[in-house]
């Protein structure tokens, strides 16, 4: 670890990065906790691109390693793909000398808090550990190399870069299709289909790249977004029962219960996008969604209530800072888009949560 504090910055460049994992035998590629689009999108990518044959590679040298609940189209994602789902109480430590990699990369985090149940595996390996990031803020001393672009809708638009350069491409619509399709997924997922206002000139180019490439904008649509469950919306007449409007109308906020879940045979995760819904709400300005979680989904059995908070800010000239808010509990994220989690009841959370959002919300 290092003796003195550093900065969340970038201290490497992706062709740096490039040339530290190109000689790699053998590389493990992670993310946060119950990863979502971006998180598979850019693992998949990238231990895609590392297995290219190739004078230097392997078609088995990287894998991509997810802890946490997992998104019920990951399988159909990642087709071949190598990847290992750890369960909470599984330890990476136990793998192998024969299999202990010679770097690590972690991306779409560099939060340690959102990297617990492999906090104790990853600090002693940080010298070969490499990141990229799009996040504001984060935790430096993951590792030693990072590459965090805070402008960026997506950690796929850096980690598509990487792979051009690992590949030695001459332009992002030149990566194999496969490549091409993993990084489109996080792209199109962290701007909700192109729909949020993190969507630029460069995202839409880039995008429009990766298709030229050979990604398959509708099956990746299909196996991501047209595959509701019965549970899942039966879930969401739950969340909707809670909504509740504050500050004049200016917030919503959504709750989900364990009971909830348990009632309509729901699994962790199926909650996802739900904090999008009272956005639609012409008044509102900021979007809360409350979710009870089990300890045991965090490595921390035993203890006591967990709600995740997700936040969602609406662009214009009242546009709350979400990230500042979740940063004041202990989480992050981005301007319009953060989250965090407590160790509190979901009634309790959300007191806290509509308080510090309407001091935002004055302050704007």
């Amino acid at each position: 670890m290092p003796d003195s504090p550093q900065p969340w910055s970038t201290n490497a460049t992706l062709a740096e990065i490039a040339s530290t994992l190109r000689p790699a035998r053998r590389v493990v590629v992670l993310t946060h906790v119950k990863p979502d689009g971006d998180a598979i999108g850019s693992t998949i990518a990238l231990v895609r691109a590392l297995n290219q044959p190739g004078e230097w590679t392997s078609p088995t040298r990287a894998g991509a390693w997810y802890f946490g609940p997992t998104p019920p189209w990951l399988a159909d994602v990642a087709l071949e793909t190598p990847y290992k789902v750890f369960g909470p109480h599984d330890e990476p430590a136990e793998v192998s000398a024969e299999q202990e990699p010679d770097a690590i990369v972690v991306l779409d985090t560099g939060s340690w808090a959102q990297l617990e149940q492999v906090h104790q595996w990853l600090g002693p390996r940080r010298e070969r550990v490499c990141l990229v990031d799009h996040h504001v803020q984060g935790d430096p001393e993951v590792a030693a190399r990072r590459h965090i672009d805070t402008g960026a809708a997506a950690a796929c638009q850096p980690v598509a870069e990487l792979c051009r350069l690992l590949l030695n491409k001459p332009a992002l619509r030149d990566l194999p299709a496969r490549v091409a399709e993993a990084c489109y997924l996080g792209i199109a997922t962290d701007t909700g289909w192109f729909r949020h206002s993190n969507v630029s000139r460069a995202v839409m180019h880039t995008a429009g790249e990766l298709l030229e490439a050979g990604a398959d904008h509708v099956r990746l649509y299909q196996a991501v977004e047209q595959r509701e469950t019965a549970s899942r919306l039966k879930l969401l007449s739950r969340a909707l029962a809670t909504l509740e409007l504050h500050d004049a109308g200016r917030i919503a906020t959504m709750s989900v219960s364990r009971q909830d879940m348990q009632a309509v045979g729901a699994q962790p995760g199926e909650s996802g996008g739900f904090v999008d819904f009272g956005q639609s709400i012409p008044t509102v300005q900021v979007t809360a969604l409350f979710t009870e979680a089990s300890p045991e989904e965090y490595g921390q059995e035993g203890k006591g209530p967990i709600t995740k908070i997700s936040l969602r800010s609406k662009a214009g000239p009242l546009a709350v800072d979400v990230n500042v808010v979740a940063k004041k509990l202990g989480g992050g994220g981005h301007v319009r888009a953060a989250g965090a989690r407590t160790n509190a009841t979901i009634e309790q959370t959300k007191a806290r949560i509509v308080a510090l959002l309407s001091e935002q919300l004055r302050a704007s």
